[in-house]
């Protein structure tokens, strides 16, 4: 719950921001010059670049958790068996047993979607973070019946 209140700060904070760089950018249109107009123009650009990534990542965050209350409801999440420190870290010698063992699963059956999602949990769990996105990706393309990248 305390991610997803982030998230939705985070996302206000980030809107309020476009709103006041796109009001900023009609300004110096409105001032009418060559050069205030050009820059007002590229002040416009930004907003709308940063509301399509909003965009899409929270499209993304839908889905994966979308994936994670089915996958929930069938008793199929990843259980978490990760060894931590005293500080409270996951220990790298734990990740890499538990993505091991989630890449087998993971090759031994390329086109289930849950265990594309345990391979992303696995990635995220190892500290890398693209990987664990495009395991995701894969995983929310499967489960939508379309192969990855479209």
């Amino acid at each position: 719950m305390r991610a997803k209140i982030s998230y939705v700060i985070t996302a206000a904070v980030l809107v309020f921001y476009f709103v006041l760089v796109g009001s900023r950018g009609v300004m110096l249109i409105q001032s009418g010059t060559p050069l205030t107009v050009t820059f007002g123009a590229a002040v416009l650009i930004l907003p709308l670049i940063g509301l399509w990534f909003l965009w899409k990542n929270t499209q993304f965050v839908r889905r994966a958790n979308a994936l994670a209350a089915e996958l929930d409801a069938e008793g199929g999440l990843p259980v978490d068996e990760l060894r931590r420190t005293p500080s409270g870290r996951i220990d790298r010698d734990s990740a890499d047993e538990v993505f091991a063992r989630r890449k087998a699963e993971t090759e031994s059956a390329p086109d289930d979607w849950r265990s594309w999602f345990r391979l992303a949990v696995a990635y995220h769990d190892a500290r890398d973070t693209p990987r664990a996105r495009k395991a995701m990706q894969r995983a929310i393309a499967l489960h939508d019946g379309r192969t990855a990248g479209t």
